[in-house]
């Protein structure tokens, strides 16, 4: 199953490339907000400016603007026919339209415009899809599992080309839920690092046009396998001992063909939560890849949930073309509990595959490997 084009619309940028330069560069979206309509304390997070989102189109919602933007320019880069009967949209996200909820009085006619099918369908129909459009809403392996739902679709013989799409917004609903938590830092996340407390949350929408067909000007990337589990270990707290992500980790390699020594680097979930960190660390280990280079981009994004596994995909994929290693913006000292080579420089190395992983509330998790392939 071939990459055919990529997005990415966040605070860095408008394209796949411009964010993975901003990257490259050092940049972060990550800052101090003091806006009382989300918070009554100031927050640490990634937010899309205000003049994102036109206020004037009432027949998209500021959540919808966003895949708008990020599905359009990948449709137009892949040169795709969105009509074809052989062509289908997956939607990842989390939230969706929830934030409309603390807009205005909640009505019949609101209850059903927030769901995720309506979006789906709203922009299905925008864009000329002609088959139903698929929803994917996993917590935070929403845009992991997406990619892996678009395999399996694509090898079931079922479509031709999936365009996978994912975005979620940062509402006051959303936050007030992880500061409850009390995972949510004050300052810029330190994934992975000894002193790391917490989140930040971030905005985005990211999309991968994914196809049996090969690009023909571009170098052929492929995703080879993935895997999902569940530890049912908690509501909101991942397993202690790795185990059941190291089960997706090895399904994906297994997929995929591939050993350790095969994988260049792993873009890891790398929340900068205490126990999400340790469970990483555990399963990598698991999976003999604890010398593998590791990062997490967090610092960067923040945690963009619903399109967290698909941003964070994209930016890899680029790494793969650019044989550049992104660092884990906030990592100074090593703290998990297992092991791992985490990436704090920018590193140019020639790779040929990556894992990817993802886990998120409930016990899910999942993992993809993408490779570049030979002519």
């Amino acid at each position: 199953m071939f990459v055919l084009s990529q997005n990415i619309v966040s605070p860095l940028g408008g394209t796949a490339r411009a964010n993975f330069e901003a990257l490259c560069a050092d940049q972060t979206a990550v800052r101090i907000h003091e806006d009382t309509s989300r918070s009554e304390v100031p927050f640490c997070a990634s937010l899309m400016a205000t003049d994102s989102f036109d206020a004037n189109i009432k027949a998209f919602t500021p959540f919808e603007q966003l895949l708008k933007a990020s599905v359009a320019d990948a449709a137009v880069q892949a040169g795709i026919d969105t009509s074809d009967p052989d062509t289908v949209l997956i939607l990842s996200s989390t939230k969706g339209n929830i934030g409309r909820l603390e807009q205005q009085p909640v009505t019949d006619a609101l209850k059903k415009e927030i769901g995720l099918t309506a979006s789906a369908r709203k922009l299905a129909a925008y864009f000329g899809f002609v088959n139903k459009p698929v929803i994917v809403s996993h917590a935070c392996i929403s845009g992991t599992l997406a990619i892996i739902t678009a395999k399996r679709l694509i090898d079931a013989g079922k479509y031709k080309t999936v365009i996978v799409a994912g975005a979620d917004l940062i509402t006051r609903f959303i936050l007030s839920g992880f500061q409850s938590f009390h995972a949510v830092s004050d300052v810029g996340c330190k994934p992975f690092d000894a002193n790391r407390n917490g989140i930040n949350l971030g905005e985005a929408a990211a999309t991968v046009v994914l196809s049996v067909k090969a690009p023909a000007d571009r170098e052929k990337i492929v995703v080879g396998g993935g895997g999902v589990s569940n530890d049912a270990n908690h509501i909101s707290g991942p397993s202690r001992t790795g185990e059941e992500l190291f089960m997706a980790i090895d399904s994906a390699m297994k997929e995929a063909g591939v050993n350790a020594p095969d994988i260049g680097f792993i873009s890891a979930h790398g929340t900068a939560t205490i126990y999400n960190d340790d469970m990483e660390s555990r399963a990598i280990n698991l999976a003999g890849l604890q010398e593998v280079p590791v990062n997490s981009l967090k610092g960067y994004y923040g945690h963009t949930l619903g399109a967290a596994g698909l941003l964070e995909t994209v930016i890899s994929i680029e790494s793969l073309r650019a044989h550049t290693l992104i660092p884990t913006k906030g990592f100074e000292t090593p703290g998990t509990v297992m092991p791992i080579h985490v990436c704090s420089t920018l590193v140019k190395k020639p790779v040929h595959a990556f894992l990817k992983t993802a886990s998120g509330f409930g016990g899910c998790n999942a993992a993809i490997v993408v490779e570049k392939i030979k002519d």
